[in-house]
């Protein structure tokens, strides 16, 4: 087995915002899995890497941005189990000034410094890269490979989400998590217990989610999205969000990333200072990682001359 059966710890938050409230907050912390395979990251690529293996491939493709917290997993995980791993990176302008993006990109450098390969395509392209006709062309080109969706999420990701809640957590009555392709809190809803619901915090705009989450569960009951924290979309922050990210870790000595787990944070305070929840609930925040991504956010605020993030 590459990535083995973990269980993350606990911990309970006492954080002043919501201080006096009878509610409940704890995060599991994912985040602590791997030092570069962190989160649900860890739990996606652990069925995949078996199934290449079990294949017999020797090498892993995949897709993602710039800054993508998969792409940068994925690297780690081919570095270190033996695996070529080949990052088809959205962007084709990138490749054209490669020296400067590896100099600034830290998610970029991180992966070409774990023997990543990149192919960099137009964005337009990019847009196709679920389609037969483009995922022939990758093969023409590097021949066979395994294919590990954008995200990592396919049915052996959440399978390997259903993993991430233990007989343990059957205590907690909300189950929060953020989301990228759906995958991480598909596997929570199927590993609920009847009288748990999951909260999801997408960080991107749109509706589509849903229809993508329900490929993968076994239930459309005890679970729903919250749409009003994605802060204007993808990637997007503001100097709200920041403060907040800053003056949580500064408290509860938890790092959270910009594009995920602080979206989804700020979200859950925020309900729980507007009386969104019974009292008495106890809320299990799942952190999914992603914390190699404040580098890349910081350069940003940087050039935008904004807070960055401690």
């Amino acid at each position: 087995m590459f990535l083995k059966n973990k269980h993350s710890r606990i911990q309970e938050v006492y954080f002043s915002e919501i201080e006096g409230k009878d509610v409940q907050l704890f995060v599991k912390r994912e985040d602590e899995l791997h030092h570069f395979i962190s989160g649900n990251k860890y739990r996606k690529l652990k069925y995949n890497l078996e199934e290449a293996k079990r294949l017999k491939h020797h090498t892993l493709l995949t897709f993602g941005g710039a800054f993508s917290n998969h792409i940068a997993a994925a690297a780690a995980a081919g570095f270190e189990f033996g695996f070529n791993v080949i990052g088809v990176i959205r962007g084709d302008e990138l490749a054209n000034k490669l020296d400067e993006v590896l100099a600034t990109n830290p998610t970029l450098k991180f992966a070409a410094e774990h023997k990543m390969k990149f192919e960099f395509v137009s964005r337009s392209d990019y847009r196709t890269k679920t389609t037969s006709a483009f995922i022939q062309k990758l093969k023409d080109k590097f021949g066979d490979f395994y294919l590990v969706p954008e995200g990592g999420t396919n049915n052996l990701a959440v399978k390997g989400c259903e993993e991430i809640l233990i007989e343990e957590d059957l205590k907690y009555d909300v189950v929060c998590s953020s989301i990228g392709t759906g995958g991480t809190i598909s596997g929570l809803i199927n590993s609920l217990a009847p009288h748990q619901k999951v909260i999801g915090f997408p960080a991107l705009k749109g509706d589509f989610l849903q229809n993508e989450i329900k490929k993968y569960v076994i239930t459309t009951k005890n679970w729903s999205l919250d749409t009003n924290y994605s802060f204007g979309g993808y990637g997007k922050v503001s100097e709200e969000l920041i403060n907040f990210i800053n003056k949580f870790k500064a408290e509860i000595k938890i790092p959270l990333d910009p594009i995920y787990t602080g979206k989804m944070l700020f979200g859950i305070v925020d309900l729980i200072k507007k009386d969104y929840f019974a009292k008495g609930t106890k809320i299990l925040a799942i952190h999914t990682g992603g914390l190699q991504g404040i580098d890349g956010m910081n350069t940003i605020l940087k050039k935008k001359n904004l807070p960055q993030i401690d």
